[in-house]
């Protein structure tokens, strides 16, 4: 590979790493062509974008994005595809699904919600993470309840009551 052709590759994985705000780096080297092909397509399904790169280039790339991490450089060793989402926890959801039927792939590290996860005993943590608007989301129904069963009981026997109770003290205040 010429010095021109691995700066196109540099420059393609830097672009999808800014495009993306999540990325996974597997393994995947053991799997056959039939099993990468169901993994492919379980991707697509998902909207997650796998590509397969040398260690190298995806280091340089990290740098060049400053995404490069001394915990994520760390792990590219070996056979090494990396998972793009817009999703945090799509690609954790699709590994673990797809660990029903092969051993493979193994999350090396994910950078999810702004965290750096090491380690293939991340993936229970990474499918249960939530996104910033599924938090939001959490907050806002939490504020909403004590609101909502104010609202329930005045309407109810309860409101009735409520009244009954407000009509007795102005009629002591008169």
């Amino acid at each position: 590979m010429t010095k021109e052709e691995k700066l196109v590759v540099i420059n393609s994985l830097a672009e999808q790493l800014e495009a993306y705000p999540h990325f996974y780096i597997t393994d995947i080297e053991s799997l056959n062509a039939e099993q990468t092909a169901a993994l492919r397509k379980k991707c697509f399904e998902k909207e997650v974008k796998l590509v397969v790169c040398k260690n190298t280039l995806l280091a340089k790339a990290l740098e060049k994005v400053e995404k490069a991490d001394a915990e994520l450089v760390k792990v590219l060793e070996g056979s090494t595809s990396v998972m793009f989402t817009h999703v945090a926890k799509n690609p954790a959801v699709l590994i673990k699904e797809f660990r029903k039927t092969a051993d493979k792939p193994v999350l090396k590290a994910a950078y999810a919600e702004g965290g750096v996860y090491v380690g293939d005993d991340q993936i229970e943590t990474l499918c249960n993470i939530k996104s910033k608007e599924e938090l939001i989301a959490d907050v806002i129904a939490l504020l909403q309840s004590p609101a909502k069963n104010v609202i329930s009981a005045l309407q109810g026997n309860a409101g009735q009551k409520i009244a009954g109770i407000v009509k007795t003290l102005e009629s002591r205040n008169n």
